[in-house]
């Protein structure tokens, strides 16, 4: 539990930093329309290979894209790797980047369902993790519900497609994704079974 404050002690004291820009809502529409094409018009992907990003944290939505950015222009060694992305953003600005952030935040994400045979064991591990096993619960960070916190930059990863958040946690897992503050979610990854995986991305769809 000490861990844990620590971390959100440390994210808060980083929020200040993390939007440098102020988001114009209207503005971030207008710029928009490419997005569209793998997110939807709102943000709630009709493709469960994209993320629903309607409703998500504004700071966060903010910092993957700076990421995605970072990413492009180093390489892959720094920031969040994915081609498409990459190049989705590499002619934005910050103010952009602030803009579309702010659009999205203010969607309102359509809920999804989670099968019926996984949400006994998948809300065990959801809430209570494993401490057999060293696995963190997830609602320590992302909250009951899956909401995240905000101003901690914990995304809001309730109602999310299970086939998008199978292959994030997959990607934490391996260390191809490795945009997480100090190795979090990565440690908690690696300690996932393909089972675990599985039960938590369908849970996780469920929760609203």
């Amino acid at each position: 539990m000490k861990k844990i404050a620590m971390f959100v002690g440390l994210y808060l004291g980083l929020t200040g930093v993390a939007m440098a820009a102020t988001g114009d809502a209207e503005a971030g529409q207008q710029k928009a329309a490419v997005c569209s094409a793998c997110h939807g018009p709102d943000g709630n992907a009709p493709s469960d290979m994209y993320p629903k990003i309607a409703g998500q944290h504004e700071g966060y939505l903010f910092k993957q894209l700076k990421d995605y950015k970072l990413a492009a222009e180093t390489g892959g060694e720094q920031g969040r790797v994915n081609a498409i992305m990459q190049g989705q953003v590499m002619m934005l600005s910050e103010q952009d980047m602030a803009d579309l952030a702010a659009y999205y935040a203010s969607q309102e994400m359509e809920g999804g369902s989670a099968p019926e045979d996984v949400i006994a064991a998948g809300k065990k591990l959801f809430v209570a993790g494993d401490e057999s096993r060293g696995i963190a619960a997830c609602a320590a960070c992302h909250g009951p519900r899956g909401d995240g916190m905000a101003l901690a930059n914990f995304p809001d990863i309730s109602g999310q497609h299970a086939a998008y958040t199978k292959a994030q946690l997959e990607l934490f897992r391996s260390g191809e994704r490795a945009n997480d503050m100090n190795n979090m979610m990565r440690d908690v990854a690696s300690k996932l079974t393909d089972k675990d995986i599985e039960i938590l991305s369908q849970y996780i769809q469920g929760l609203y």
